[in-house]
């Protein structure tokens, strides 16, 4: 999966949460891109299963997508808190700065990062 992949999965996660119901320009807004980059996406996204949508229908995530998108949220979350307390930085630069990192970090930093705010932070 790519980062952008990921991003738009996370994205229809947490606007689903927000009890909307997703459309592109839903999505387009929240990553603030364009309309034919969401479409573009989406269509990915729909091919390797990832999501269901009909055309200009909600988007609706797949198990594989909402299982992926899940993991993606946690890392954010977790590594925004992370960020926040380790750093002292304001929630915005942890959260900006956690969402360009969730993508690359190795598994196994992650989980030691789990594991030290778990035993250090909480």
């Amino acid at each position: 999966m790519y980062e952008s992949g990921e991003n738009y999965l996370e994205a229809i996660l947490i606007l689903e949460q927000e009890n909307v119901i997703v459309r592109s320009i839903d999505v387009a807004h929240k990553l603030s891109v364009s309309k034919p980059s969401v479409s573009r996406a989406m269509g990915l996204l729909r091919q390797d299963g990832y999501i269901e949508m009909a055309d200009n229908g909600p988007i609706f995530l797949t198990e594989k997508g909402r299982e992926l998108a899940v993991k993606i949220y946690h890392r954010h979350c977790i590594l925004t808190e992370f960020l926040e307390k380790v750093s002292k930085v304001p929630h915005q630069q942890a959260e900006e700065n956690a969402c360009r990192i969730e993508h690359i970090l190795d598994e196994d930093v992650f989980q030691g990062i789990q594991k030290f705010m778990k035993e250090n932070l909480s």
